[in-house]
């Protein structure tokens, strides 16, 4: 089994934990995930099977689009509804002209502190694993990141519902931090669901409940349908990427490490490209002229 599944991924459960019951069902198959999402999160978390675990470096560059809650005037050390109480503040009446300031001051380019708590590494340890043993914990270091969409609306006196589109590595704990700072007062994300990444959408995925019993309906034969759990194939993952066509001589010579074979088939304008043949993904390049380009990634050669 080779390629993606869209899953909902419900509260309560680490992004490893829902890998790990998909993995139960499609072993040996290898089994990732893109984006983590934190446990108190849920939605939209595409799990890459077999083959397509090789398609991340490709799939992480899009944009990342969420819907969430800020809850004002309580600040944890998290930055989410699962820490500790920190902090609290007074929450200035919220109106609409202070929301639609605070919305344009954090749309585009911006510098954001990641949390403390968060998968980042040092020493090759993650930043949370050192925090929660209550090792003090020096904060990493800003990053600029983009956010090209971002909606405040007032849900009551101290909370704020927010849709924003991003760049991969924003923190949208870090958003909600920011965001009560410049309404006067402290917060933290409350609540906090995934409807886009990249170009998979949150309307396309399937409860993780329901996705695991289509798989394993699948193994025993059950149903009917070829592809009950909604499988994605390599080459509609990679839908947006510009294609060329390869035939049999040049799937060879592409197996084989030979870039040449890609001379003259590089599409106009084309950065990265995938390459197919009789409807299968052979290979992803990268063009180095108008006519020649280097592989990248060869798809089913162990």
């Amino acid at each position: 089994m080779d390629g993606v599944l869209l899953v909902d991924k419900p509260a309560g459960i680490t992004s490893a934990e829902a890998v790990r019951q998909i993995k139960s069902r499609v072993r040996p198959a290898r089994v990732g995930h893109l984006g983590t999402l934190d446990p108190f999160a849920t939605g939209l978390l595409p799990i890459l099977i077999g083959e397509a675990t090789k398609l991340a470096p490709f799939l992480q560059i899009g944009e990342k689009e969420y819907e969430g809650v800020i809850r004002l005037g309580v600040e944890t050390d998290t930055l989410d509804r699962t820490g500790a109480e920190i902090h609290t503040a007074e929450v200035p009446p919220l109106t609409s002209t202070t929301l639609a300031d605070a919305a344009s001051r954090f749309t585009g380019r911006v510098v954001q502190q990641p949390p403390i708590f968060s998968a980042i590494k040092r020493d090759g340890v993650p930043l949370y694993r050192l925090a929660r043993r209550g090792v003090e914990v020096e904060p990493p270091p800003p990053r600029e990141v983009e956010i090209s969409r971002l909606t405040l609306d007032p849900m009551d006196a101290t909370s704020i519902h927010f849709v924003a589109a991003c760049s991969t590595g924003t923190y949208m704990r870090s958003l909600a931090r920011d965001i009560g700072i410049a309404l006067g007062t402290v917060a933290h994300l409350a609540e906090l669901r995934r409807l886009r990444n990249g170009s998979f959408t949150l309307a396309a995925a399937r409860p993780l409940a329901a996705t695991l019993e289509a798989l394993a309906d699948s193994g025993s034969g059950n149903r009917a349908s070829q592809n009950p759990a909604g499988l994605i194939g390599m080459c509609e993952a990679l839908a947006t990427m510009a294609e060329a066509e390869a035939d049999a001589i040049q799937v060879r010579r592409l197996r084989n490490g030979d870039s040449r074979a890609l001379d003259g088939l590089v599409p106009v304008g084309a950065g990265l490209f995938k390459v197919v043949s009789a409807g299968a993904l052979i290979a992803v390049a990268e063009a180095s002229s108008r006519v020649t380009a280097r592989v990248v990634r060869v798809f089913g050669v162990d």
